[in-house]
This record gives C-alpha cells, sequence and structure tokens, in this order.
C-alpha cells in the first residue's frame, strides 16, 4: 500500500462522496455494555466508532446502513459505537478521529482499508469472509467469476505446489482487495482459454472492448512481488472517472496519474476518445483517468493546474511531482503523445510551486521557499532544522515563538555556521523531491544532517529544552547549545499563553 502522506489524505478527502436515503436499521448499536458479548465472540464483524455531530459520519450513515442490510445475507454483521457516550471504550480501542473502522475477528482487530461507499463496504467486507483462495470447479467458476468487479484466478497443475503456495501468498496479502480462485483441472482451463500452465488470469467487468475483459500472466507464479504489482496495474480501467469509489485502487497500483479535467460529459467525450490510444499505449506505465471538474475542479491546483477546463495534467501521488500540460495549448491526440512521451523520457521538468525567494533572509530563523530548499536546508556544511507549517494551523501557531526561541540561541551563540534552524509555508510550497519526505500533517519538523544529509524525524516535545537536547544529541558539527533561565522563564511563559488557543 502507499504511504499516507497529506497528499493521499488529501485527495481522498477531496474525493468524498454525496450520500444516499437511509434504508432498514441493521447496524448493532454497540455500548460499553453488549460490546463484549456482541463482537468479542464473532468470527467477522465491522465496527464504525463515531461522534453524532461528525459531518464524515452524518455522511457516512446511510451507506453503513445500506452494506449492513446486503451483508446480513453473508451472516456479516455491522456494528457501531457513539463515542461521545462510550469515551473509555474508545479510548481502549486507540480511536483518534471519526469515524474509524475497524474489523474484528474473535477480539482481534485491524483497520478498515476500503471505501466509506456502501459497494466498497460489502466487497470489501465479503472479501474478508472469504478465503484467501477459493478452490474453482465447473460448477462454481461462472459465479466466482461474476462476484465482483475484478477477479483474480491461477491455473497450475495439482501437483505443482511450489505455484499454488505462491499464489496462496499473494492472495493473503491482498485479501482485502481482491478474490482468488484456483483452477487445477486441466479441461476447464480449456474450456476458458488457458492453455499455459501455470498461469494467471485477471477477469474485468470492464475494458471488454480492449482486451476481452481478462488480463494473462503466463510466466512463472513464484514472484510474488511481480504477480502483485501485474495485478495492480490491471485492476484498474484503461480510462475511467476517478472519485471516492476507486481512488485508492490508483493509489495502491503505485504509477503515475495523468488527469482529463472536464466540465461536462459534451466536453469529456471527445476528449477522453482522443487519449485512449495514448492510455493504451503507456498502459502499465501510468494510469489514465478522466474527472468532474464541476464537483473537483479545486483538485487542479494540485496537479499544477488554474481552474480552467478541459485541462490535462501527470502526477506522482508518492510524491506529489506534478506534470501540468499547458493550457493554452489545444488538447489532441498528437499534442498529448507528444507530451507524454517527452514526460516519460525525462525531458520534462516538475512543476514547482514555490514563492519568491525573500529578499531579506537574516533573521535567526531562516525562510525556506521551494526554489531555495536545496541551498539552505541541504547545503552539507551545516546541520538544518526545518519546520513545516500552515499559517492557519494551531499548532504551528503555538509553536512559532519557541520556534523563533530557537533560532535566535542558536544565533546569539555563535552557532549561525553550523546550524540552520528554518521554517518553510507548506500551503506555498511544494516539498521538492531532494527532501526526501513528503508531508504528513503540519507542523512537520525534520532535521538534516551535515555532511551526508541524513533525514531525521523529530517527534519529541514542542518545548524549547526539548529540541535543544535534541539538537545538542543529533548535531553534527559538535553544537551544544546552552539554555540560561532567563530564556527558559521565557519560553515557558509564551507556552502558557498559547495554552487557550484553538
Amino acid at each position: 500500500m502507499v504511504k499516507k502522506t497529506l497528499l493521499w489524505t488529501a485527495l481522498a478527502t477531496t474525493f468524498a462522496a454525496l450520500t444516499n436515503s437511509v434504508l432498514a436499521d441493521d447496524v448493532i448499536t454497540l455500548d460499553q455494555s453488549n460490546f463484549e458479548n456482541e463482537v468479542m465472540k464473532e468470527d467477522l464483524m465491522l465496527v464504525e466508532f463515531y461522534a453524532p455531530w461528525c459531518g464524515h459520519c452524518k455522511a457516512l450513515a446511510p451507506e453503513y446502513e445500506t452494506a449492513a442490510t446486503t451483508l446480513k445475507e453473508d451472516q456479516v454483521k455491522l456494528g457501531k459505537v457513539d463515542c461521545t457516550v462510550n469515551q473509555d471504550l474508545c479510548q481502549e480501542y486507540e480511536v483518534r478521529g471519526y469515524p474509524t473502522l475497524k474489523v474484528f475477528r474473535k477480539g482481534d482487530t485491524s483497520e478498515y482499508k476500503g471505501t466509506r461507499k456502501a459497494d466498497g463496504i460489502i466487497s470489501y467486507m465479503q472479501k474478508q469472509a472469504a478465503p484467501a483462495i477459493t478452490d474453482l470447479n465447473a460448477d462454481n467458476f461462472e459465479k466466482f467469476k461474476e462476484s465482483d468487479r475484478v477477479v483474480v484466478v491461477a491455473y497450475t497443475s495439482s501437483s505443482d505446489e511450489k505455484s499454488k503456495t505462491a499464489v496462496k501468498e499473494v492472495a493473503d496479502k491482498l485479501r482485502d482487495d481482491y478474490f482468488f480462485g484456483l483452477v487445477t483441472d486441466e479441461s476447464l482451463a480449456k474450456e476458458h482459454n488457458v492453455d499455459t500452465f501455470p498461469s494467471l488470469v485477471i477477469y474485468k467487468q470492464f475494458d471488454q472492448e480492449l482486451d476481452g475483459g481478462r488480463s494473462e500472466w503466463t510466466e512463472s507464479l513464484e514472484d510474488g512481488v511481480k504477480i502483485q504489482e501485474f495485478i495492480k496495474t490491471n485492476s484498474v480501467p484503461l480510462l475511467d472517472e476517478i472519485s471516492a469509489s476507486n481512488f485508492a485502487a490508483y493509489a495502491d497500483a503505485g504509477l503515475p496519474l495523468a488527469y482529463i479535467f472536464a466540465d461536462s460529459k459534451e466536453m469529456a467525450e471527445p476528449l477522453i476518445e482522443a487519449i485512449k490510444p495514448i492510455a493504451q499505449k503507456y498502459k502499465g506505465k501510468i494510469n489514465f483517468v478522466h474527472i468532474d471538474a464541476t464537483k473537483y475542479g479545486p483538485h487542479a491546483g494540485n496537479v499544477g493546474l488554474k481552474e480552467e477546463w478541459p485541462a490535462f495534467a501527470i502526477q506522482h501521488i508518492d510524491t506529489g511531482a506534478k506534470y501540468p500540460y499547458d493550457q493554452s495549448a489545444e488538447i489532441t491526440t498528437k499534442n498529448i503523445e507528444t507530451f507524454v512521451d517527452d514526460y516519460v523520457h525525462g525531458k520534462i521538468e516538475p512543476t514547482l510551486k514555490s514563492e519568491d525567494i525573500p529578499e531579506d533572509n537574516k533573521g535567526p530563523v531562516k525562510v525556506v521557499v521551494a526554489k531555495q530548499f536545496s541551498e539552505l536546508v541541504l547545503d552539507k556544511k551545516k546541520d538544518a532544522f526545518l519546520e513545516v507549517y500552515a499559517p492557519w494551523c494551531g499548532h504551528c501557531k503555538r509553536l512559532a515563538p519557541i520556534w523563533e526561541e530557537l533560532g535566535d540561541a542558536v544565533q546569539k551563540q555563535g552557532f549561525s555556521d553550523k546550524v540552520v534552524i528554518a521554517k518553510m509555508d507548506g500551503t506555498e510550497n511544494d516539498v521538492p523531491a531532494e527532501a526526501g519526505f513528503t508531508v504528513s500533517g503540519f507542523p512537520t519538523l525534520k532535521f538534516f544532517k551535515a555532511e551526508t544529509n541524513e533525514l531525521l524525524d523529530y517527534n519529541g516535545g514542542r518545548t524549547l529544552e526539548d529540541m535543544v537536547e535534541f539538537i545538542n544529541e543529533n548535531a553534527s558539527n559538535n553544537v551544544k547549545i546552552s539554555l540560561t533561565k532567563d530564556t527558559e522563564e521565557e519560553t515557558k511563559e509564551e507556552e502558557d499563553a498559547g495554552h487557550d488557543e484553538l
């Protein structure tokens, strides 16, 4: 799975879906008194921890109800816990945000990793309920093949234990996302146009005109990593609309995403047809999608575009690197093919959002902008302690005077030539790829060691004393910052003054 960075989270939130009407109440209401009896002995159960005032919880409610009703047929139960009433119970299960969904198996818990739409919840829990891999025969093959939008079937001889074991290992790792089947009957394999043993076929309920709705792997099944990559790459359509229900699948595939922005069906259709040949040409290297600009127009800013349609851009989900197509140029097959070819061959540099370099940067805390990041932060002659902040962030506001005190201590004690205390506005500047990290929240604090640029995460306390201790322990240039009693008392006053800020 791809790491859930701020970028990933922001995109997933951007694709939040609208809700439908509430169906019958088949969700079990749980509390401290009945949780043990209702949950801990169940073979499989999904539990939502929520707060009544939470907007995301309200949006999830009708989807959750729909899923609960459908999953009754599979004898899979769904429950919910009101955390405003059952605070101890929610604390016991480390609920830190709403809604939090957890899968329970006889008391053992794991995080729910599916979407918050009814069909996604149903599919995810059905996969949880099914065996990791199902033995298929003539009686159950067709039903299994149609059981989900994407299913994976391995074909091996009955005596090929190595291949069967390898497929079982892949199925165990990907059971949250796909149904896996196994065929050892050679006549059944031939009936379904499979002549190679061992092999693997992905059956899809899309792309029928492209590849007949199937993608086949005919090499060894023993390389689990390659098999997983093949499955993830071929389990998304050639050129589909992206939304909350399928964003995770694209993120998990790990490929760059090429977006077509259009604000109407009439605008989108000719663009999709024009770009389909390019999507086919680069299948397995880039995933192409189209996006409804009337709903998700602000996402254009995430990929370096203005909110003007139509538009096209490529983005790396993992690093956030973005390659916007010139919005003054026409979107045609020829133009986009040239653009994508240049991108693939490294002829296009990613667009980097950056503020202007400040004219005066002599203060104790250096102001970093994206275009000057390497010069200030990755200078191997100095250690660098960097804060990435957001102007609206309350935690950042509380840290600001302490961060200034830290910079002031470094400057006054003559260590400015050995360590840099720096800050960067993460809402106005991209973190460049050479930085080696992505932002997962504000403030983000990173320490770069001199000589090697070794990157250390700072997860300590937010007091001046804590951060000075961290620098003294990790600095490469024998920096030893001392704190006077007056400095500590000033810092304590600043911390106390900030406690009431929301």
